[in-house]
């Protein structure tokens, strides 16, 4: 028999809703009492676990940076008496929250993963209990000592996840780097592309709610959508750009952007391409922005770029030391 010891905080999602008259909605109770009820998660290939059901579960639609931190605490709390975690989690927003955990837990030395379903785990087709048998088997036999989403036989690194597929059960994808694991009839474990071990102490870093924008540009988008924006109590702004980080170089938009780079905002440029990477060197409209204090992105998902900048902006730094953060690889979160 296994001796892991494994908590899953159950926050919500689709993997443990229930049919109703207004669509799926949480049902609470459900899931421990559900998981109890299957065979296959009592083999002994499979780990000890406990499941945490929390009080207020929720549609990841509705999750906030303030939930980011409850699900931090969470695994702070568990930390010393369990082996790994998993996070059972809506879709929606998983990105999202794989991304900031990869930030907040630093010196992170167990594996935590974040899964969920496209099917409520007790329909017909789901692709939910093979998610979290994958997850239970992973943690226990291969343990990632990193935050990391599985979904559909993959494992990613959190910060490099993205929502990819409304309705596929390959909902998730990793653009700009190698998945960590493909589990089919073999587990097959890319061990290059795992972070390397922390040295440290584990240490949760708390984070607070920040106006952040973010505008994905089009061919002939007005200075006023990108001002009206900026004239908003913000601390930063995302531009998705074209291609390889290309602008309009249109005089009010630059004259914008560098307004509020005086200001101390943050403007991070992402390409609004599905992969490849910001070089505004490339093009003289990607190195006008640059000129009026634009930063680059790299190849950050916006998930990851959002997050990041939740975290910065929460830490006691100056703007010029979150600019330059931005621009630096945390945790995995960028290739440089």
């Amino acid at each position: 028999m296994n001796t892991t010891s494994v908590y899953i905080a159950y926050t919500g999602g689709t993997i443990g809703m229930k049919p109703s008259r207004h669509g799926y909605v949480p049902q609470p109770g459900f899931m421990s009492s559900y998981l109890d009820s299957l065979p296959e998660l009592k083999r002994p290939e499979i780990p000890h676990f406990i499941v945490h059901e929390y009080d207020e579960l929720i549609d990841s639609a509705n999750m906030t940076p303030e939930h980011w931190q409850q699900i931090a605490d969470d695994i702070k709390k568990h930390y010393h008496n369990y082996d790994a975690f998993i996070i059972l989690h809506g879709t929606d927003t998983m990105a999202y929250t794989a991304s900031a955990l990869s930030f907040m837990l630093e010196n992170l030395a167990k594996p935590v993963i974040i899964t969920g379903s496209q099917i409520p785990i007790s329909g017909l087709r789901s692709d939910g209990l093979a998610n979290l048998l994958n997850s239970l088997y992973l943690v226990a036999h291969y343990p990632i000592r990193e935050v990391t989403l599985f979904f559909n036989n993959q494992l990613f690194r959190g910060n490099r996840s993205t929502k990819s597929h409304a309705d596929g059960f390959d909902a998730f994808s990793s653009p700009n780097y190698p998945v960590l694991v493909e589990a089919g009839i073999n587990i097959n474990v890319n061990y290059a592309a795992l972070n390397v071990a922390p040295q440290g102490e584990f240490k949760v870093h708390n984070i607070t709610p920040q106006p952040i924008g973010v505008v994905m540009l089009y061919p002939g988008i007005s200075p006023d959508v990108i001002g009206n924006i900026l004239q908003q109590p913000v601390n930063a702004l995302i531009l998705l750009t074209f291609g390889i980080g290309n602008a309009p170089n249109n005089p009010k938009i630059l004259q914008l952007l560098h307004a509020a780079y005086q200001k101390g905002i943050i403007v991070l440029n992402l390409t609004q391409c599905f992969s490849g990477k910001v070089n505004m060197g490339g093009y003289a409209t990607g190195n006008a922005l640059e000129k009026v204090g634009v930063i680059s992105g790299h190849d950050m998902t916006v998930e990851a770029a959002l997050a990041k900048l939740h975290f910065l902006l929460s830490q006691p730094l100056s703007f010029e030391g979150v600019r330059q953060k931005m621009s630096r690889n945390l945790h995995g979160e960028i290739s440089l």
